[in-house]
């Protein structure tokens, strides 16, 4: 059954954590309704998450890999070369500075954040959550990729900063920010998931640190593998539906599932 338990959980941080719904949210949220106490387990959301990660890295690992190399091309090659590698030297910057925020926040209030979480304040959260994006409802911007600004990435990196607070989005919030600087939904989409990896690869590299001081119980790695699994899987499959979902104009249609989880919350953790 803990098996069981730990897969089934995998499977909703894959489904809830590209989607703007709150993975971290959804997982307080069953902590609370079903008393499970593998939430307790840092190690165990530490993988999974690192399950979901892998996955969103295999979706954009064109771009990563582009996008790096034209950064030290630009970077190391001759002045007459360098216009070639400029664009994506800049969108390296652009995706550095909009991270900045997040973490700033995250180093000095990460656990003041963590502290302060609880269900109501999820249910608050996604309501907030649900309001941003009806507001970007008919949005429907015009800048590419390379026409983002550094004015847009600080914008929109204090949205990302934003959702550290349990139940707010990241992926989410940060999609707003983009359709409110006018990017179009496409580059939206691709900025929002662009940021996704700084932050996260900070966020393993220290946890890492402390799984190698902690150690795993040796009864959980097959659950943590499976877990793992699960979370890239379906993490993989639901960016997929998010892509269409925001290509298409109807982000908003999650604003409603937001709706419906935080009127449940509010009023079944009275």
């Amino acid at each position: 059954m803990e098996f069981i338990k730990y897969v089934i959980l995998g499977i909703i941080q894959g489904i809830t954590e590209p989607l703007p719904i709150s993975s971290s949210g959804h997982l307080l949220i069953l902590r609370e309704l079903f008393n499970i106490n593998i939430f307790n387990d840092l190690n165990f959301e530490i993988i999974a998450n690192f399950g979901s990660f892998l996955a969103i890295l295999l979706i954009f690992w064109q771009d990563i890999i582009r996008l790096i190399t034209n950064f030290f091309k630009f970077i190391f090659t001759k002045d007459k070369e360098k216009k070639k590698y400029f664009a994506d030297f800049k969108y390296c910057l652009l995706i550095v500075i909009g991270s900045i925020p997040v973490g700033i926040m995250g180093l000095i209030f990460k656990d003041q954040i963590e502290a302060a979480a609880s269900v109501r304040k999820v249910g608050i959260a996604l309501i907030i959550t649900a309001i941003a994006l009806l507001i970007v409802k008919n949005t429907k911007g015009t800048k590419k990729d390379y026409e983002i600004t550094y004015k847009d990435a600080i914008f929109i990196g204090l949205f990302q900063m934003i959702a550290l607070f349990p139940g707010l989005s990241r992926s989410g919030m940060t999609l707003v920010g983009c359709l409110l600087c006018g990017l179009s939904r496409e580059s939206s989409l691709k900025y929002a998931f662009m940021l996704y990896f700084p932050v996260s690869a900070a966020s393993f590299g220290l946890s890492a640190i402390d799984i190698a001081q902690t150690g795993i119980d040796s009864n959980l790695i097959l659950s943590y593998g499976f877990a793992a699994i699960a979370a890239f899987i379906f993490t993989y499959f639901t960016y997929g539906w998010l892509s269409n979902m925001v290509k298409n104009g109807k982000l908003w249609k999650f604003s409603i599932y937001c709706i419906i989880v935080a009127t449940f919350v509010l009023i079944y953790f009275r």
